[in-house]
């Protein structure tokens, strides 16, 4: 008897080993199309940029489109174009015009569009964006309405702004005086006429408050503190919650979505699927996903690392560069275990010195001291 069920519980493991083998190449299998899926909608995403930007190169002598720190508007003609440049704190608004008079005219609209925009109407009214969105997505790719939260409206004006403050604060910034002109070298008989104007002072900070509530909410179901998020988030794109860079990656905390997208995305909610631009437009969706990344940097990929100040430090660079990279920097492979023998040897001020001397590229080193420096500000504003 005991020799039949010896045989039965044999037959029954193999059958169960046979069934894992099985198991593990459909998952694989579904990666690998999820990949080559999303290869192929990243490759008709670049296309239509390159495209959006020759057409935009017959009418400007530089064409701009959207970065991480600068929200890029145009008019539907494409001849008036509003920068919000969130880093610099200024609002840049250039017009093609023949002449001052029609010139100021279009700035004035312009401005007057800006200070009341909000996140759902600027991605609505961006054409690149919804020349994107036309593109065929991955099956699993998950998507999202934006919520519609203002832009510029909090920092400018102390209350709600009504049709009579924006007037005068429009014809207080668009003058003759404060227009440069230069020549088109695209549009005959046409000049550029360029208008700069300062946002308030700590216009960054001020747009911090609009997260608040949010980055509070998931940096404790996700036991990070407050201050790195929001110090990660002012680094990677100034707060600019349309921030999009060639990576790809997207929004407030800038997710990837083939990488940490797809990481925190699982973790989050059990599956495997990657993120759409909208998805990772939507505030809400950016800071709950990029606060769950540095869960996963800290309390998983990087566990090993025993002082908390240097996983820290480690968690900061890995955000930007990857874990692999940061244990390269020690052991000149991407083992983490094996990198983390070396730190536990060290003391967490040795472990940032050691990141900013021998971290494989120049951008991680800068990252991580902009993040460390930021991060006591945003103690001294929310706390921990």
């Amino acid at each position: 008897m005991l020799k039949h069920s010896v045989f039965y519980l044999f037959s029954l493991s193999l059958l169960n080993a046979d069934s894992f083998l099985d198991a593990k190449k459909e998952f694989e299998a579904y990666k690998a199309s999820q990949n080559i899926s999303f290869e192929s909608y990243q490759k008709e995403h670049l296309n239509a940029i390159k495209e959006y930007r020759r057409d935009l190169n017959t009418i400007w002598d530089e064409p701009k489109i959207t970065t991480q720190n600068n929200l890029i508007s145009y008019t539907p003609d494409q001849k008036t174009r509003t920068n919000i440049d969130f880093k610099n704190e200024e609002i840049i608004i250039e017009t093609l015009a023949l002449s001052e008079k029609e010139a100021k005219e279009k700035l004035k609209t312009a401005l007057a569009k800006a200070v009341i925009l909000d996140t759902k109407s600027a991605f609505k009214n961006d054409s690149l964006e919804q020349k994107l969105s036309t593109i065929k997505k991955p099956a699993t790719m998950e998507t999202s309405k934006i919520n519609p939260q203002a832009i510029l409206t909090p920092i400018i004006f102390p209350q709600r702004p009504t049709k009579k403050t924006i007037k005068q604060y429009v014809n207080k910034h668009i003058q003759y005086k404060n227009m440069k002109v230069a020549k088109s070298t695209k549009i005959k008989h046409s000049r550029i006429y360029t208008t700069r104007i300062k946002m308030p002072p700590q216009s960054i900070i001020k747009r911090s408050k609009i997260y608040h509530k949010t980055v509070k909410k998931e940096s404790l179901r996700q036991k990070v503190p407050m201050p790195l998020v929001f110090a990660i988030i002012h680094s990677e794109s100034s707060f600019n919650p349309l921030a999009k860079s060639p990576t790809p990656a997207f929004g407030l905390m800038q997710i990837v979505p083939k990488t940490a997208g797809r990481d925190a995305y699982k973790y989050l909610y059990n599956k495997d699927s990657l993120v759409s631009g909208e998805y990772l437009y939507n505030s809400e969706n950016n800071i709950k996903m990029g606060t769950a990344y540095l869960h996963i940097l800290y309390y998983r990929y990087l566990k090993s690392i025993k002082n908390e100040d240097s996983r820290l430090y480690c968690t900061i660079a890995a955000y930007n560069t990857g874990a692999g990279n940061v244990a390269w920097a020690f052991t000149k492979n991407a083992d983490v275990k094996s990198a983390s023998r070396v730190i536990n040897t060290m003391k967490p001020q040795a472990v940032y010195n050691y990141l900013l001397r021998h971290l494989k590229y120049d951008e991680p080193k800068h990252y991580l001291k902009q993040v460390r420096s930021r991060m006591p500000i945003y103690h001294k504003l929310y706390g921990v």
